[in-house]
């Protein structure tokens, strides 16, 4: 074959340090646009970013050149040092080490996107821990409790 084709989705979550309510109302819609930002720099396509005050979800599309950690390092890096020169005077922002990372079908981009937009009705009633367990348990993805958090 002479070319390489692919379609790379990826549903991303991540949280803030310590998972501190840094996402004010305010600065979170600026947050997510400055996270989609980075991930166009770096050659991705972002699709869908949503979240709550202590944490990011992310649905993106990537060239197999893109490294996830890597990707995710510079967002953070990023994010984080445009949130502390530009936004917050009077705490320090910071992202938790870590991420969860799942690969999505392109059939369930749909369903991934209302996930990620339902996210404030959906944390009515699910605390982020219980939000990512699932999620490890539902790619089936072994995880020891002690170092989730």
């Amino acid at each position: 074959m002479a070319g390489t084709y692919t379609n790379l989705l990826y549903h991303i979550v991540f949280s803030t340090k310590n998972r501190l309510n840094l996402l004010t109302s305010a600065l979170e819609p600026e947050m997510h646009r400055y996270i989609g930002g980075v991930i166009k720099g770096e050659g991705g396509v972002p699709l869908e970013i949503g979240g709550m005050s202590d944490h990011v979800h992310v649905l993106c599309k990537l060239k197999p050149t893109i490294c996830v950690s890597d990707l995710l390092m510079r967002v953070k890096s990023h994010s984080s040092k445009w949130a502390n020169e530009e936004k917050l005077k009077i705490r320090k922002f910071a992202w938790q080490e870590g991420y969860g990372a799942f690969t999505v079908s392109e059939s369930q981009v749909a369903a991934v996107r209302v996930y990620i937009q339902n996210q404030k009705r959906h944390h009515a009633r699910k605390s982020y821990q219980d939000e990512f367990r699932e999620l490890l348990a539902r790619h089936s993805i072994d995880f020891d409790e002690k170092y989730l958090w």
